[in-house]
């Protein structure tokens, strides 16, 4: 009995540790990583370092300060950093990457009990406080490919028909303001590809949740070069590939997976659309995040038996 060991999930006989899954996870953000730098110059290579940098130092110093063995060869904290900083802009200070790093390993995860016990996604989170906490988390700074030394967001101006808004060329290939890790959807769909073929996700929740904003978004105005312009624009493919498939803080069953990706989706197109903040990818995540044990119980199979 004294030789069993309880752990969280991917289990040993899997054949997937957690380094393994966390490895294929960080080289399928190379090439949004790689976008960010073209796109955004240096100071997004100093983001992306000073994110996972401080995001490794505080899980290593949180597990010395509580005296339980470093948990940083998983390589979860490098991945919470990378997502994070893919999140902000070149705008946001050193200190503040350090901040939101901080929070999202200390607060959200380590406190919860470390990974596989917290219960929303620390990028996400840790994105969310950025955003209440400081300004331009987000947004700003414009593509050192144009000759703009500030660029507002897609989702800024983006309206039916709007003349000044981004073409479906350019948010393709991320030649716009925006976070540094958002406006590039080409390399952030060779990053899908690479999961895909890794096995680490599903093509579920990723095409669910893009989808419903591109249907809703469709229906009510009738316009398909909107829908497409709204898809595009801002993280929804960042969120919808590599958090709203976190393992963790999403749903176990497919069911359960669908109904996260379609509540997302649809929380989503609500704040783009009727609230203040034009980006509803953070806040539809973690909203769902909260509402996974029930969504898990709502849609789970009954037992062989069972009433």
């Amino acid at each position: 009995m004294s030789q069993l060991h309880v752990s969280a999930a991917p289990h040993i006989h899997s054949g997937n540790a957690t380094n393994k899954i966390m490895r294929d996870v960080i080289i399928a953000l190379l090439p949004a990583s790689v976008a960010s730098v073209v796109l955004f110059g240096m100071q997004a290579l100093v983001i992306i370092a000073a994110c996972v940098a401080s995001a490794v130092v505080f899980e290593l110093l949180f597990c010395k300060l509580v005296k339980k063995p470093s948990t940083i060869g998983d390589l979860s904290a490098v991945v919470t950093g990378l997502l994070l900083a893919l999140n902000l802009s070149t705008n946001v200070p050193v200190w503040q990457c350090v901040v939101g790093s901080a929070f999202a390993i200390v607060i959200v995860k380590c406190l919860f009990g470390g990974l596989g016990h917290n219960i929303v996604n620390p990028a996400i989170a840790a994105r969310v406080f950025m955003l209440v906490a400081f300004s331009q988390v987000a947004g700003g700074a414009a593509c050192v490919l144009t000759d703009a030394t500030t660029q507002a967001t897609p989702l800024e101006v983006l309206a039916p028909g709007a003349e000044e808004a981004p073409s479906l060329a350019e948010l393709f290939l991320g030649t716009h303001g925006g976070a540094i890790g958002e406006t590039c959807a080409l390399a952030l769909l060779l990053g899908f590809a690479w999961l895909l073929i890794r096995k680490v996700i599903r093509w579920h929740v990723p095409v669910v949740f893009i989808g419903t904003v591109f249907v809703l978004y469709l229906v009510t105005t009738g316009d398909v070069y909107y829908a497409a312009q709204q898809i595009l624009a801002g993280g929804l493919f960042l969120g919808a590939i590599f958090m709203a498939t976190d393992y963790v803080t999403a749903p176990v069953n497919f069911r359960g997976r669908l109904v996260f990706a379609f509540g997302c989706g649809l929380i989503t197109f609500a704040v783009r659309q009727f609230f203040a903040y034009p980006e509803g990818v953070s806040f539809s995540i973690l909203f769902m995040n909260l509402l996974t044990p029930l969504i898990e119980e709502w849609t789970d199979k009954e037992p062989l038996g069972g009433v």
